[in-house]
């Protein structure tokens, strides 16, 4: 069973800082892109930053030039490094990754369970 597990959110003063991690565990044959999304409340969850395992990256234009996403292959693990937060900023924060559990399996796609990041102003 292939588990994503979240940390490193919490409260912090505009203009700070905070660094997310998620680490896939489990039966893991190969992952592919790994992101993270968010959702504040009343609002729809939205895309914030994607990587592949090439190491290609991709943002959404809020967060560019403040975040930055990297991966640890070896560890299944991808972060996110978060500066100059803003209070709009705030939101649950998850991470996803595109799996496959097999050689012959599909790719899957994987959610973690999300994690508090709140900005105060």
């Amino acid at each position: 069973q292939v588990q994503l597990v979240e940390s490193g959110g919490g409260l912090v003063q505009a203009g700070g800082s905070l660094r997310l991690s998620c680490a896939a565990s489990g039966i893991i044959f190969r992952v592919n892109a790994m992101g993270w999304y968010r959702q504040a409340p009343g609002r729809q969850r939205e895309l914030v930053a994607t990587i592949t395992n090439g190491d290609n990256t991709n943002y959404a234009d809020s967060v560019k030039g403040r975040f930055t996403i990297s991966r640890d292959n070896a560890l299944n693990t991808v972060y996110l490094e978060m500066n100059s937060l803003k209070p709009e900023d705030t939101a649950v924060y998850y991470c996803n990754a595109d799996l496959s559990v097999t050689y012959s399996a599909s790719v899957r796609r994987y959610w973690g369970q999300g994690t508090q990041v709140t900005v105060s102003s």
